[in-house]
């Protein structure tokens, strides 16, 4: 009978163990938090902290983690997350080239060249060496020259139909939309939906000449001017305001006299881009294409103009994206808000054939009720990428969807993809007021966590800020 009682003693000894440790590091953490509001950065604001245990997924401390709060883009990981586990790592985009029309015997097309997206973010990304510009316009060249066309009398279209357009997501402002963090969703996207503009700065307080940009747009879109030069330390203010389909783009703001940076501005068109520069690809492999015998457009375009797209399309290339977990790594390394916009759109038309921005978010937040019982009215989400200032989201849900996160096999593609900061693996978030810290953290004795760290309407700078919320961080360690 010894040793029955002998191995109870041990199990109870072991139990009381952990109940102690688990007791300090919840003071050590209470602590923490305590000193965290002491420091008089939140007089008017609020800060909601969530810490889980990373092996049981109980909680450890929870400070306001059940009141939604804007997340900025700490959100990208509850897209990330729901893209990876309904989509799977492997999941790919495709992207057709068609002709339509006849080819006749000095291999002129007498038709249409068609490019036709499905939603694809990374088409002509220099992230990726089987996606960037000049590979694909390379093999789309190709393509077209190995069907026997030598010239083209027709149009060259972006077909971007797939969702309606080039769209925004509801509650996106205004002085984000025409800058490269807001730029728009389309169904044929094209290098991230942005273009680089090099300052040439003038004397202080006079107009800021541009040198030039990082490629040409299509000459029925205007681009006014009317940045200024700042004194030097100013920095970047250079602000650029457009709408999805503008033919006008404001530069406005201020760029500092000793800045060298490549200011990126979001385009009005990708599909017309996209469009265009393969016009001027063929041009310079020698394919006929005159401007009197052939248009460039887009699948909108038409449409809003009463005119039907071609039909009895044959194919000449499909390209397929690099996987989803590459996506994601690019996603949450850089924090590109087009990523987690097309990630969003193409979680509603697999779930519920809902691409529309709005349901499918209603969609992701009935997927996680679903699977762990979190209550919709905790992920009131507006976008896939959290510039919305109108989401809101709990820390507590955050934290239950991130450590769930640790038992799929996708998560060692997923937790590469989460940034090293402050020497941890975490997602950081920011807009104005706003600031968000979510990832994993082992302790010196091995304990994992699972956290997130929301803090709106603070006073004082964002540096500040951070340096607060580290401190409270360094807890876990």
């Amino acid at each position: 009978m010894k040793k029955p009682i002998i191995a109870l003693l041990c199990m109870l000894s072991i139990v009381l163990s952990l109940g102690v440790q688990a007791q300090e590091i919840k003071n050590k953490l209470d602590k923490a938090y305590q000193q965290f509001l002491n420091s008089g950065k939140l007089p008017n604001g609020i800060a909601a902290f969530t810490v889980l245990d990373g092996k049981t997924g109980q909680v450890i401390l929870d400070k306001n983690g059940s009141l939604g709060l804007p997340t900025a883009s700490t959100l990208k990981v509850i897209t990330a997350i729901t893209a990876l586990d309904i989509l799977g790592a492997d999941y790919t985009y495709k992207t057709h080239l068609y002709y339509n029309g006849e080819i006749d015997s000095l291999g002129v097309l007498h038709g249409d060249i068609i490019v036709q997206g499905t939603g694809d973010p990374t088409l002509g990304s220099d992230r990726y060496a089987e996606s960037n510009e000049e590979t694909l316009l390379n093999k789309w060249v190709y393509g077209i020259r190995n069907a026997g066309i030598t010239g083209i009398e027709g149009r060259i279209i972006g077909d971007d139909t797939f969702y309606n357009g080039i769209d925004m997501p509801a509650g996106w402002n205004w002085g984000d939309m025409g800058n490269y963090y807001g730029a728009g969703i389309s169904g044929l996207n094209w290098r991230e939906n942005k273009l680089g503009v090099v300052f040439a700065p003038a004397a202080i307080g006079k107009p800021t000449p541009i040198a030039k940009f990082t490629h040409v747009l299509d000459s029925t879109v205007q681009i006014i001017n009317e940045v200024l030069t700042g004194a030097n330390g100013t920095g970047d203010n250079v602000y650029a305001y457009s709408a999805p389909y503008s033919n006008i783009i404001y530069l406005r703001g201020s760029h500092g006299k000793d800045l060298k940076k490549t200011i990126e501005i979001s385009v009005p068109d990708p599909a017309l881009d996209l469009a265009y520069q393969l016009k001027e690809a063929l041009r310079s492999n020698e394919i006929g294409v005159e401007d009197s015998l052939c248009t460039i457009t887009t699948g909108k375009r038409l449409l809003n103009e009463g005119v039907a797209l071609p039909q009895g399309n044959k194919e000449l290339d499909v390209h397929q994206s690099p996987p989803l977990k590459d996506i994601v790594h690019w996603f949450n390394q850089k924090s590109i808000n087009l990523y987690g916009e097309a990630l969003l759109k193409s979680i509603g038309l697999i779930s519920g054939n809902k691409p529309n921005t709005d349901e499918a978010a209603g969609l992701l937040a009935k997927y996680w009720e679903q699977k762990l019982q979190i209550p919709t009215s905790e992920l009131n989400i507006k976008d896939g990428s959290g510039l919305s200032p109108q989401n809101r989201i709990t820390s507590k849900a955050m934290a239950k969807i991130m450590n769930y996160a640790q038992d799929r096999p996708w998560f060692a593609a997923f937790e590469k993809s989460l940034p090293t900061i402050n020497q941890m693996t975490m997602k950081s978030g920011t807009i104005g007021g706003v600031l968000g810290y979510t990832g994993y953290q082992m302790n010196s004795a091995g304990q994992k966590f699972t956290f997130s760290l929301l803090v709106n309407n603070y006073m004082g700078g964002a540096t500040a800020m951070r340096q607060e919320m580290f401190k409270l961080l360094n807890s876990l360690k």
